[in-house]
């Protein structure tokens, strides 16, 4: 089997980002300038980098390379549908490119750079894993926190939640 690898992934990608979709619809407008901490991000910032998330996965298993360097602030919610709607169509043509990448593209080594810099280089399994589903999750956990501190309820991710009993 030429994509054994992404094969193997699917079921998990549908997953984690049904479960980041369900987190991202509960965003209420209009808080978008609320965060938990001084240092921490606010929740508009929050939402947007999980909206952008797919695209991220799109770079990563459709070129070789991603240079930081001069890159912009990143996404910032402007509503929930906005945020949805990217998401969405994002992660569409990122399922595609799942579903078709071969185990040797797989493989292949994939560099983060900072101008000449090398953040890191690694198989693109690996940056999939890392950089893009496992990030994902972590900030959706942090979003769930957000949606807590705002009685905003959460929704079920790996079981129930306090507010979804046995969903």
């Amino acid at each position: 089997m030429p994509n054994a690898i992404s094969q193997s992934l699917l079921p998990e990608f549908d997953m984690e980002m049904a479960s980041t979709r369900r987190t991202l619809a509960r965003v209420p407008d209009g808080r978008g300038d609320f965060r938990p901490h001084a240092k921490s991000m606010t929740l508009a910032r929050l939402a947007g980098h999980l909206g952008e998330l797919p695209a991220w996965a799109l770079m990563t298993l459709g070129q070789d390379e991603l240079d930081l360097a001069g890159g912009g602030s990143g996404a910032t919610m402007t509503t929930r549908q906005a945020v949805l709607d990217r998401f969405d169509a994002d992660l569409a043509k990122a399922r595609a490119a799942l579903a078709g990448i071969s185990d040797g593209d797989m493989m292949t080594t994939w560099t983060l750079r900072s101008g000449d810099q090398v953040v890191l280089a690694m198989p693109r399994i690996a940056v999939f894993r890392g950089f893009v589903m496992n990030h994902m999750i972590h900030h959706r956990a942090q979003l769930g926190v957000y949606l807590r501190m705002n009685d905003v309820a959460v929704p079920s991710i790996y079981g129930p939640s306090a507010d979804e009993g046995n969903s």
